[in-house]
């Protein structure tokens, strides 16, 4: 297991919003569980020093764009980006730092996957560049892909045929469980489990992690085989899980390993804590 720090983005600020509240046209339905006072690019800064690679830039809606781009300069080649990105804008984030980008709902049309769209974004950067984010939302006994920030049902369900056949076209999947993301109230268990037994290929789970336990819980039900991001539970964002027990944990008996990265590779200096 790994663990894949996230910066999500709104308003150009640092944010931690409860999964399916940000709805277009309402913003009293908003609920934001953090705001951060220091900048995107510190973030990076942090992840950097502690070279927890594969991270994710999420842009939450428009106005965006520079603190991204802000966040990619601190740590070229270390985080990924997605939010709103397409087969024309795609190479753009790779030229500003971002090592994949992250995209779900411009590969769908009418609530199906668009072969075509697919495959722009695959000529456009390369399967090994590109992550899918096939976050989802149960209904009745499976786990349905949405779009538009959680709010549209598709009607592609998580299966293990849908899995191997876009691992066919990206290098990883993003997965929020997006029902219980940025409530800190336990994982979807069953969703895990889904997970661990039938992605081909790299997996990031989100959804629900609360501590510690929660995360042993992803190692075990997911047969290792799944990474896991933190949102709203980590003291960065106003949690109580520490950030720096997080990382003890996936340096223990060589989690977090990555490829180039030893797991007890000295920590380079500490980011400044200025914005």
């Amino acid at each position: 297991m790994r663990f894949r720090p996230c910066i999500d983005l709104h308003d150009g600020v640092v944010k931690q919003i409860v999964g399916g509240s940000l709805v277009d046209g309402d913003p009293a339905a908003l609920r934001t569980n953090f705001v951060a006072e220091k900048s995107p690019a510190w973030f990076a800064g942090l992840y950097r020093r502690d070279a927890l690679h594969g991270g994710h830039v999420i842009k939450l809606g428009p106005g965006n764009d520079a603190a991204a781009s802000a966040a990619l300069a601190a740590w070229p080649g270390g985080l990924q980006v997605g939010g709103g990105i397409d087969a024309d804008t795609a190479p753009l984030w790779l030229d500003r730092g971002a090592s994949h980008v992250i995209v779900t709902s411009a590969v769908f049309s009418a609530g199906r996957i668009d072969w075509s769209r697919l495959q722009r974004l695959v000529t456009a950067v390369g399967r090994q560049r590109l992550v899918l984010d096939l976050s989802c939302r149960r209904r009745a006994e499976n786990y349905w892909i949405v779009t538009d920030r959680w709010q549209k049902f598709t009607d592609e369900a998580i299966s293990p045929a849908t899995l191997d056949t876009l691992a066919q076209f990206c290098a990883e999947f993003l997965v929020h469980a997006a029902d219980v993301e940025g409530q800190c109230a336990g994982v979807e268990l069953d969703l895990v489990e889904r997970l661990g037994r039938w992605s081909p290929i790299p997996t990031t789970y989100a959804g629900g992690i609360r501590d510690l336990a929660d995360l042993k819980l992803i190692e075990d039900a997911g047969a290792g085989r799944l990474d896991a991001t933190i949102g709203s539970a980590l003291d960065l964002f106003g949690g109580s899980l520490p950030y720096q027990a997080v990382l003890a944990f996936i340096r223990e008996e060589g989690r977090g390993r990555s490829a180039g990265t030893p797991a007890d590779t000295p920590s380079p200096p500490p980011p400044g804590t200025t914005n």
